[in-house]
């Protein structure tokens, strides 16, 4: 390299204006995710590891002393990250690099830091770690999200609105009965996200093929001490020593990381399918994400009310999705006990998935937070095909009055047809019950009570009082102390 490209790379360090800086950091996650996620996190938990192990090990009999144990435990958060790096430009191994800085600050520790252990010790078991409290802010920002919908599925339980099969006018149901699709979709991800945080085992003391063969040396072939060991550590850095793996190799098995993604995707898929809908709404100018008084839709068109917030959540719901094929191509690929093309693309996708999640939330808990609905709009596009709709009532209504069946259907039929081309080839508005108000067959019939759009919802209503008991009340009773009002993120 020569020496002006020294200069810009020395120059970059310092600047953050002249280096690369991840959105998910700068624009979309939140503050108590990117700390799961961030060195000193990461490093400090190596670090506790290191202690839990040296304890353990000390308790179990080698000789270690509690002086040691005390001055390990006295710089836990002491890290000189530039004293790694040097290290690691050295020695070509982030784990030695920590290694050594650790022996630094704590030198009488020095010789017994990492002793009988791999790198795959500090680096599996705080992954782990990390997976677990990503895992519960997902599951409370979830929660959120949830509430927020619910609150607003029983304000609108009873509005009537236009639904959709193949995106094509169907049956009525209400809006509030719509936001119980959202809000089910994202409880169902909650499930399974709480689920997997509850299910996170760890990889305790395993050594370097996952034979414990390094432990065993250490006690003097003692199975049992081994076994105390294992269990121990994992104690210590507060976890049921009842919940580990039962057998790995070098690596817990990297299969996990695709079942704790695969989650992830699936919350992902619900955030995109509610924005896709919502921005469909916004569309036909029946619902709308919250926009600012002073917020500008486009540079180049001053009337646009763009779902920026929504296109943005889709935008990172995608990202998400796509990440969950790289841990199951890499748990396919793992060569035998362990293979380190893992390592690269796991310090991508693993933080990633969840920072994009997390970034993707926040903005599903101000869009779900602030909704717009305009009722009369949405009454009026109901009202536009509800004609259509109506008209098996119609039929069967003109036959209590003593019309043949068939001819009625034949009657309304042709309504239908000329009325329907009206609205497709001349643009104008749908004029069939003007059309059978007129026709002497269907005198008689009282059009307005046939036409109540509320005799079309079926038990939608209901259903959403029934989905909120059944479902949102047991999710808000366990997240009572963490359900907040949206916080701020950046545009």
């Amino acid at each position: 390299m020569t020496s002006i490209h020294h200069s810009i790379a020395s120059q970059n360090q310092l600047d953050p204006l002249r280096s690369y800086v991840s959105p998910l950091a700068s624009r979309n996650a939140s503050p108590e995710m990117q700390a799961v996620w961030s060195p000193q996190n990461k490093h400090t938990t190596w670090r506790r590891l290191w202690i839990a192990l040296a304890e353990a090990e000390m308790e179990l009999g080698l000789e270690i002393s509690p002086e040691q144990i005390a001055e390990l435990n006295a710089n836990v958060e002491n890290i000189d990250f530039r004293a790694v790096a040097e290290y690691e430009a050295e020695t070509q191994h982030d784990v030695m690099a920590h290694i050594r800085a650790f022996a630094d600050v704590a030198p009488a520790a020095g010789p017994i830091i990492h002793l009988g252990a791999t790198s795959q010790f500090v680096n599996c078991n705080t992954e782990l770690i990390q997976f677990r409290d990503s895992l519960k802010i997902i599951s409370v920002k979830l929660a959120n999200v949830i509430d927020v919908l619910s609150r607003f599925a029983l304000k609108f339980r009873d509005l009537p609105t236009l639904a959709f099969t193949h995106y094509q006018p169907a049956q009525p149901t209400t809006v509030g009965k719509r936001a119980t699709l959202w809000a089910y979709d994202l409880a169902l991800g909650l499930e399974e996200v709480e689920h997997a945080a509850d299910s996170i085992r760890m990889r305790g003391v395993k050594g370097a093929t996952g034979t414990q063969a390094s432990f065993l040396a250490l006690f003097d072939g003692d199975h049992q001490k081994v076994e105390q060991l294992d269990r121990l550590v994992i104690q210590k850095i507060g976890f049921n020593p009842d919940r580990r793996f039962a057998v790995t190799g070098q690596t817990y098995p990297r299969v996990f990381d695709a079942l704790i993604l695969s989650r992830l995707a699936a919350v992902a898929a619900s955030i995109h399918k509610i924005c896709n809908d919502i921005r469909l709404l916004a569309n036909r100018k029946e619902i709308e994400e919250p926009f600012g008084a002073k917020q500008v839709g486009s540079s180049a068109m001053p009337y646009k009310r763009n779902p920026m917030r929504c296109e943005r959540a889709t935008g990172l719901a995608r990202f998400v999705m796509s990440l969950v094929a790289n841990p199951l191509n890499t748990a396919a690929a793992q060569w035998f006990e362990r293979t380190l093309d893992d390592s690269a693309n796991r310090r991508l996708t693993l933080p990633e998935s969840f920072l994009a999640l997390d970034g993707a939330l926040d903005l599903m808990h101000i869009i779900t937070n602030g909704l717009v609905v305009y009722e009369k709009t949405i009454h009026h596009n109901l009202m536009a095909e509800l004609p259509f709709m109506a008209t098996e009532n119609i039929m069967m209504a003109a036959t209590r009055n003593g019309v043949d069946r068939q001819q009625a259907h034949e009657r309304i039929r042709m309504h239908s047809q000329a009325a329907g081309d009206a609205v497709k080839n001349e643009g104008k508005p749908n004029d069939l019950i003007e059309r059978l108000r007129s026709d002497p067959m269907f005198t008689n019939i009282e059009f307005t009570e046939i036409l109540d759009p509320t005799k079309y919802v079926g038990r939608a209503p209901q259903q959403v009082n029934d989905f909120l008991a059944a479902v949102v009340q047991p999710i808000r009773k366990r997240y009572a102390d963490q359900l907040a009002p949206p916080r701020d993120v950046n545009v």
